[in-house]
């Protein structure tokens, strides 16, 4: 059996927790597909730039990707809730993804300070 590797990306708090957002959003089952279409795009997005950031050897192009990251974070847990809002998906579906979208950004925050 190959060895197994972690990379670098999946030791961050802040992607796990993104990984934790992207579950939310997909388990919301929001009704309004362009809604859930966006609301997936975003969650997916936040991963993704967590682990190009991590991947960037400059110190200011880690920073700019790892922003735009929290952003996309920030609109996933938005788009739940304007489902929840909008009767398109469940309140509870809402409550954890704006638990979760903030706890990246918090995260995402503190790594673009760094």
């Amino acid at each position: 059996m190959p060895n197994e590797t972690t990379l670098l990306h999946e030791k961050l708090i802040a992607w796990q927790v993104a990984c934790e957002l992207l579950r939310a959003v997909r388990d919301a089952r929001i009704s309004d597909s362009n809604l859930r279409d966006q609301a997936m795009r975003a969650a997916q997005s936040a991963c993704l730039n967590i682990a190009e950031a991590n991947g960037r050897v400059s110190l200011a192009d880690r920073r700019r990707v790892f922003a735009i990251a929290r952003g996309e974070a920030t609109e996933a847990a938005a788009a739940v809730q304007v489902a929840a809002m909008s009767g398109q998906c469940a309140e509870v579906s809402a409550v954890a993804a704006v638990r979760l979208g903030g706890r990246v950004a918090a995260l995402l925050t503190g790594l673009v300070r760094r």
